[in-house]
């Protein structure tokens, strides 16, 4: 089971080592996927709080650290040069990359956990 390139292998590895991989990454799934929703929002509003943007998009960046999420972390920096900037038209772009870099993750997370649960399902005996 390789989820090579899309987070980081040792972060990953430590987590199936201590049993927390599943856990870990429901938790990112969730926690990231509210915080984006948060961030559209803010990001629909015709006066766009940039300060609550970059705080959530700091909260977005430590979530993604549980998992070793590097790409989704690279497109927060992203994000971030435009937000400090308060150019609202880069933000919109910007984080249509930090969307689908969440996306590709929480795909591979989800085909990996499935593939945990069939292990589990199946037993040491199978």
């Amino acid at each position: 089971m390789s989820i090579q390139g899309v987070v980081d292998e040792d972060t990953f590895e430590e987590l199936r080592d201590e049993g927390t991989a599943v856990e870990v990454s429901r938790l990112f799934i969730y926690d990231a996927s509210e915080i984006i929703d948060d961030i559209d929002i803010l990001m629909e509003e015709p006066e766009v709080d940039f300060d609550e943007v970059e705080a959530l998009t700091q909260q977005l960046m430590r979530c993604t650290s549980s998992v070793g999420a590097q790409q989704v972390n690279l497109a927060c920096m992203h994000f971030g040069n435009f937000y400090a900037i308060q150019c609202k038209q880069g933000c919109l772009v910007s984080f249509s990359l930090v969307r689908n870099e969440f996306y590709i993750v929480r795909h591979e997370l989800e085909i990996m956990m499935q593939l945990e649960e069939q292990i589990t399902a199946c037993g040491p005996n199978s």
